[in-house]
């Protein structure tokens, strides 16, 4: 791998700048090298590998949809070698007045060639206050 990341923030961030940048390469860079990780978006099956999150990720990158991901840190675990960041992503794509929020889990692992992406997980944000959903009373 070409690209020591030193620290989790600093794979985080080339994760996200590659989405924007639609650089697969550049993105895939990022994962670790092994069969262990994990890629899980919402409303599609999780995704484990490397080549398996090549190809759900590759459609995007190859398109014309660009994508604006801000994010904002919710919580922050760090070990000497796994890093655990609860983020909130603002989305904004083509044609939408507002970004829309999802969260993310992004668990880094400390590897010998630096920090790289484990596993990544998006899950929608909960409704507003006063909204009913069905199925998700308590």
């Amino acid at each position: 791998m070409s690209n020591p990341y030193t620290t989790p923030q600093d794979a985080e961030d080339a994760y996200y700048d590659a989405i924007e940048e639609k650089d697969l390469q550049a993105f895939m860079e990022v994962w670790e090298e092994c069969e262990e990780v994990l890629c899980l978006l919402p409303m599609m099956a999780a995704q484990r590998g490397k080549d398996a999150i090549r190809k759900l990720w590759e459609p995007l990158m190859q398109s014309d949809v660009s994508l604006d991901i801000q994010t904002k840190h919710l919580a922050w675990v760090e070990t000497p070698d796994i890093a655990i960041h609860l983020i909130e992503e603002l989305v904004k794509s083509p044609g939408q007045d507002e970004p829309q929020p999802v969260y993310a889990t992004n668990i880094f692992r400390k590897t010998g060639e630096g920090w790289r992406l484990l596993m990544h997980q998006n899950s929608p944000t909960p409704p507003p206050p006063g909204l009913h959903v069905p199925g998700m009373e308590m």
